[in-house]
């Protein structure tokens, strides 16, 4: 694969790695803050939604240091390789632990006797952003997985094809 794709690729990770850390550490807690300055009935909800925030973005960062990690394989065409799996593994498992906080938010918004300012719609606003990442993690877990059997696959083809040759 061309160099440069993968550098840029590489430079992309860099920098989303970078947003979130500014993210967990200033955005998150910040907004946090703002919303229950603005809204006191808020407050016991802070720690914990920011806890799951956080721990959300990390999941989206071990995905990314996995994806740099399988950049560097490309680049050394080593990607066909069992090794590779571990990181392939990896992004599934980020992703399936942030849908289930994703899911867990959800079930507490659904039940969760939570104050709303005005006429609600913050809270709708947020169980459908709630399910929605629940629903968006959900299919790109499956996506990953389906993708690993693909690169089973051309690994054991290669493997065969290495043998021929």
């Amino acid at each position: 694969m061309n160099g440069a794709v993968v550098s840029t690729l590489r430079a992309g990770v860099a920098l989303a790695l970078l947003v979130g850390f500014f993210g967990q550490a200033v955005v998150i807690p910040t907004t946090a803050a703002d919303e229950v300055d603005r809204f006191p009935p808020y407050g016991p909800y802070e720690l914990p939604y920011v806890t799951v925030a956080v721990l959300g973005v990390a999941c989206v960062q071990v995905a990314l240091v996995a994806t740099w990690v399988l950049l560097g394989m490309v680049r050394r065409d080593a990607l066909f390789t069992p090794r590779a799996f571990r990181w392939v593994d990896m992004i599934i498992g980020a992703s399936a632990v942030a849908t289930l906080l994703a899911l867990g938010v959800t079930g507490h918004l659904l039940v969760a006797d939570i104050p709303s300012p005005d006429d609600g719609m913050e809270l709708l606003g947020a169980l459908f952003t709630a399910a929605a990442g629940t629903g968006v993690g959900a299919g790109f877990a499956l996506l990953v997985v389906v993708m690993r059997g693909l690169l089973h696959k051309a690994t054991h083809l290669q493997t065969e094809l290495a043998g021929v040759v």
